[in-house]
């Protein structure tokens, strides 16, 4: 029962080194960094006390500092999902948070496991890194859609808002001051740029390219093409949230079908893993005979490779572009 225990301590490290993240992160920066917070963040730190300058300029660096340091060694692998999310920490507290975990698991692995010494540092090292991106990459998943799913609502927002003769910063203003983060503080960082002087259409772009968002890009574009030649913005945004909310239930149709093909995959790889967790458990000798042939390493590598293959063939194929 040696195996499958230790296999649960790696996991359980993993797991724990998961929390530990996120507890770092909420302990540094509040619940406000929550995108769950009912208050979104710009308008809870102005609450409190902070200048409407101050918020701008840390928002903003907050925002651009991960693709500014895509030279850093490792942080480079989680940058662009860094800038997604909009993660508070700095790149290179992310490293070091990088490394402080990594310690957390290898002291986990040397107290409950007896693997030898080489074999922990390198699990503690990917263990750390593996957690520090799955939580970076999981804050990104989770913002984007959220912030796709906002955004017809805003479109929607700022068309009945420029009816009712509102210009159209101020109707950027009462969308960051009407939605709900994460979209909210996105458009509260836009109006107080423009409060400074940016062009809007500019700064919609800025926002736009960063996010990586083809519907905030055809926004940019809307706005830009309506400054540049007049018309009348209310009309075109309105199509403009017909569109967008037509792409999101075309998004959602072919996700529904390609739902199949996903879990498929998902099944294919892990079922032979959970026959593995099941013979050992059943019969904990049953690979005793094998242990030392020298080909049983490197056929569990290719296994575990060709495994891994199946997983993002099956991605490929079901990443339908809408």
């Amino acid at each position: 029962m040696q195996l499958p225990t230790e296999a649960l301590i790696y996991v359980a490290i993993f797991v724990g080194v998961l929390a530990l993240v996120e507890g770092i992160y909420l302990v540094a920066f509040g619940k406000s960094i929550s995108l769950n917070s009912r208050v979104n963040r710009r308008l809870d730190m102005i609450d409190k006390g902070v200048g409407r300058e101050q918020v701008l300029e840390q928002l903003r660096k907050e925002m651009q500092q991960h693709m500014k340091s895509q030279s850093i060694p490792l942080y480079s692998l989680l940058a662009d999902k860094a800038q997604k999310a909009a993660i508070a920490f700095s790149p290179r507290q992310l490293v070091m948070i990088m490394a402080l975990v990594s310690v957390v698991a290898f002291m986990g692995l040397s107290i409950g496991t007896r693997t030898d010494t080489i074999l922990r540092a390198a699990l503690s090292i990917a263990i750390g890194i593996g957690a520090v991106y799955a939580w970076v990459n999981h804050k990104a998943k989770k913002r984007m859609g959220m912030l796709e799913e906002q955004l017809p609502d805003a479109v929607e927002l700022m068309v009945r808002s420029l009816r009712v003769g509102n210009p159209f910063v101020s109707t950027i203003q009462i969308v960051a001051n009407e939605v709900q983060d994460p979209l909210a503080t996105e458009f509260g960082v836009i109006a107080d740029e423009c409060a400074y002087g940016r062009d809007v259409g500019e700064a919609l772009k800025d926002m736009a390219e960063r996010l990586d968002m083809q519907d905030l890009r055809f926004l940019a574009v809307a706005v830009g093409i309506q400054q540049q030649s007049g018309g009348n913005l209310a009309e075109i945004l309105d199509g403009l949230a017909k569109v967008i909310r037509a792409r999101f239930r075309l998004f959602r149709r072919v996700k529904a079908i390609t739902a199949e093909a996903q879990w498929s995959g998902k099944f294919l790889s892990g079922f032979p893993l959970f026959c593995l967790v099941f013979i050992l458990v059943k019969d904990p000798g049953y690979y005793d005979s094998v242990l030392d042939h020298k080909w049983f390493i490197p056929a569990c590598f290719v296994v575990g490779i060709m495994l891994t293959l199946n997983l993002i063939v099956m991605r490929i194929l079901t990443n339908i572009k809408v």
